[in-house]
């Protein structure tokens, strides 16, 4: 049977937890007195960590053969990273509890991911379904902090987020193993898989995704506030872009068995070219905001979704963690990180227009390297069941 409220708990939580830090931490830095230098280097310690650490802890979760107690550990240790920042208000112990809690707490979704398709099986279309509920604990967190701390002290917030990380602790515990998938008849190296074009073309592709959101994720909020538009209206801009990921993440299974994969990446990649140049240049008209928003279904849910599937099937069962792990650091952590740094760079030298424009570009360098990359038909299996239900080919 499928764990599935043991998986969707701690989905909650751990998106939960990004909907409380990612928005708000900053703000509580800011009334420390911590100056803007410092905050910046503080955050981006989370893309660099996401870097390093998810493929260290998926090639030792390989070497072992279990996930559940380095998911478990992960989540005990991130709690403790996180609580020094109940003690300490000195700049070298908020760095050190930073780094402590990002190095711990990226280990984690990686191998989450890999017992979740683990657990489905030949059910993998049903992903959608499970990682709704991170989504869900997202729009909760932002939304629900945001009125709270209208009326609480921002240091309110480390309280609120330490019951977040015992969340995602207590849903680590609840997890159990997955047996995992017999063997290829012959056993695949790693380094045979990343040589796959279509493997190599969809990491490539895959930076480029998170490197073009560089600019949404920093200077989306201050770009609307720019503009003359209110906060309240901005939180809500943010929510309905993850309202429209919910969305698009309930109806996977249908779209999966409606198209390929590297359909989905594609459509998802030509939605985010459109998308950052909408924000870019569209932000006079609430209306082109709204459409770029609803964009995030694709540019973010329908290209996940697509993605860690992909990444599932080609990978097989000897180096499934290993290969969500590199997922996650090449996208989330390095092109995360690239885009934030270029964005940073660019936002007061050529202005928000040519920012988001240059997030259109780095999406169209990634279409380019799928259409060059990744063929019709895609490689053959690696021991994964079939992802797509009706439809074999990728």
């Amino acid at each position: 049977m499928i764990p599935y409220w043991r998986l969707s708990g701690y989905y909650f939580f751990y998106f939960a937890f990004i909907g409380a830090f990612s928005p708000y931490f900053g703000l509580y830095l800011q009334s420390i007195g911590v100056s803007a230098a410092q905050i910046a280097l503080l955050m981006s310690l989370m893309s660099v960590m996401r870097m390093l650490a998810p493929t260290l802890w998926g090639w030792l979760a390989d070497r072992l053969g279990v996930r559940t107690p380095i998911v478990r550990l992960s989540a005990v240790l991130s709690m403790a990273g996180f609580a020094g920042f109940l003690v300490t208000d000195a700049y070298v112990g908020l760095f050190l509890s930073m780094a402590f809690l990002s190095f711990f707490w990226s280990a984690a979704l990686p191998l989450v991911e890999t017992l979740t398709f683990s657990h489905l099986g030949g059910q993998a279309s049903r992903y959608g379904n499970i990682r709704v509920w991170g989504s869900i604990g997202f729009v909760l967190a932002v939304l629900g902090l945001g009125y709270l701390l209208d009326g609480l002290p921002v240091r309110a917030l480390l309280w609120i987020t330490l019951v977040l990380l015992a969340g995602i602790a207590f849903c680590a515990m609840l997890i159990p193993e997955a047996g995992r998938p017999g063997a290829p008849p012959r056993p695949v190296a790693l380094g045979e898989i990343l040589r796959r074009p279509e493997v190599a073309g969809l990491l490539a592709a895959c930076f480029f995704m998170s490197a073009a959101h560089g600019a949404l994720y920093v200077f989306y909020s201050l770009h609307l506030v720019a503009h003359g538009y209110s906060k309240s209206l901005i939180g809500w801009m943010w929510t309905l872009g993850v309202i429209a990921e919910i969305a698009v993440f309930m109806a996977m299974p249908q779209i999966l068995r409606a198209y390929s994969l590297r359909g989905l990446m594609i459509f998802s990649f030509v939605a985010a070219v459109l998308r950052f140049v909408l924000i870019g240049w569209g932000a006079e008209s609430v209306a082109v905001l709204v459409f770029a928003q609803v964009l995030h279904g694709a540019t973010f849910g329908a290209y996940h979704a697509a993605a860690v599937a992909a990444v599932n099937r080609w990978f097989g069962a000897q180096h499934q963690a290993r290969g969500q792990a590199l997922y996650g650091s090449i996208s989330f952590g390095a092109g995360g990180m690239i885009g934030g740094l270029v964005s940073g760079y660019t936002w007061e030298s050529v202005g928000p227009e040519w920012t988001y424009s240059l997030g259109s570009l780095f999406a169209f360098a990634g279409l380019m390297v799928l259409l060059g990359w990744w063929k019709d038909g895609g490689p053959a299996q690696l021991g994964s069941p079939d992802l797509q239900g009706g439809r074999k080919g990728l």
